[in-house]
């Protein structure tokens, strides 16, 4: 029970942050499209560890340093939406799954197998 209770929290703790990062002044933050892909909150809700993709990988860097240095800022907001006894700590990680997945989808789309050849072979069968 008591993992659905945190897994809740982490859905709503992505979710006010990917709306407060929206409203962020800085530069750093402002020019980069970035997806907060997943949140891991300790059981004792003091750290959370917020996993974050950009869509420009150059300025990814820059921009997670930018989010880091909004923490406090994020933290505090954080707090006042959502109704907790303990407001987790933001520890951001780089997330390149998206980046890798679209890796993958080049390297299957360059092996140039249509469609067409793969159903008409199971037709075969």
């Amino acid at each position: 029970m008591a993992s659905n209770r945190i897994g809740r929290i982490n859905e709503e703790i992505q979710k006010e942050l990917a709306n407060l990062i929206r409203n962020l002044k800085d530069p750093r933050v402002q020019d980069t499209m970035i997806s907060v892909t997943h949140v891991e909150t300790t059981p004792d809700l003091r750290y959370a560890k917020v996993y974050v993709s950009f869509l420009q990988e150059e300025k990814a860097n820059d921009a997670l340093k930018g989010l880091k240095s909004a923490g406090g800022y994020l933290r505090r907001e954080l707090g006042s939406a959502l109704n907790l006894r303990y407001t987790p700590e933001l520890n951001w990680e780089l997330d390149d799954s998206i980046t890798y997945g679209a890796k993958m989808m080049k390297l299957i789309n360059s092996l140039g197998v249509d469609k067409d050849e793969t159903t008409d072979e199971k037709a075969d069968s």
